[in-house]
């Protein structure tokens, strides 16, 4: 029977999330700034098909946008924000790819969300977007002291809700009617990891993107789900 991992201590200091760069072997994040809008308009409004552009964009409380202006516009404010922290999403030729947030920071509670999560096509479902994640998440529990980690979504966003599965976070329940966004309801899917949990979600990331569980044209030979399963039911030892 597994031990169950001590969370740290309520008073442990936590440090605010900043504009700092996480590197990792397939991909890295770096504050988000008007130089990566170029790349990001062309991975996220020209590449995509019209249907593919429509779903990136579709739970998100913003885009598509109508122009590279307007897009540049949106994250030239993003890069000011101050109650939310932004990172490109940089693939392995330094391009901007995608982009996510450190966001409803609760210093206080030692707790943030990961949210405004926007993966291009050519980013979805490959391991550097699974690296993302893990390099967000320590980050979280490692540097800034979380003891909450938190995964929101539109309850109609299903593959929002099978990756928050995938990558170790557990559902907490249903805020019903919580938001209308984009002149829709949303009712909002709520999914959390813990410090205790983190260890064993760590090695279930690292597991997962060492390169020996990739065959020679990149397919992988475990699934993280299933690691993270298998970390599941050592919680419950």
């Amino acid at each position: 029977m597994s031990q169950p991992q001590s969370p740290a201590p309520l008073s442990a200091p936590f440090v605010a999330p900043t504009r700092t760069r996480l590197s990792g072997r397939l991909t890295t994040l770096v504050p988000l700034a008007a130089a990566h809008a170029d790349d990001l308009y062309a991975a996220t409004h020209e590449q995509p098909r019209a249907e593919e552009r429509e779903a990136l964009w579709r739970y998100l409380f913003i885009g598509p946008f109508p122009d590279r202006a307007a897009f540049r516009a949106a994250v030239e404010k993003m890069e000011a924000a101050t109650d939310a922290i932004w990172f490109a999403v940089l693939d392995g030729d330094g391009r901007a790819v995608g982009f996510q947030s450190y966001m409803n920071i609760e210093p206080a509670n030692r707790a943030v969300e990961v949210g405004g999560v926007l993966y291009s096509p050519a980013l979805q479902r490959s391991a550097a977007a699974t690296e993302a994640q893990y390099l967000f998440a320590a980050h979280a529990f490692e540097t800034l002291g979380c003891r909450r980690y938190v995964w929101k979504c539109d309850n109609a966003n299903e593959k929002s809700k099978a990756a928050a599965l995938r990558l170790g976070f557990s559902p907490e329940g249903l805020f019903r009617q919580h938001m209308i966004v984009k002149g829709r309801n949303r009712d909002t899917a709520w999914f959390s990891m813990l410090d205790s949990e983190w260890p064993a979600r760590r090695a279930a990331f690292e597991a997962f993107l060492d390169p020996g569980n990739f065959d020679a044209f990149g397919r992988q030979k475990t699934p993280l789900s299933a690691l993270n399963g298998q970390a599941r039911a050592a919680d419950r030892d």
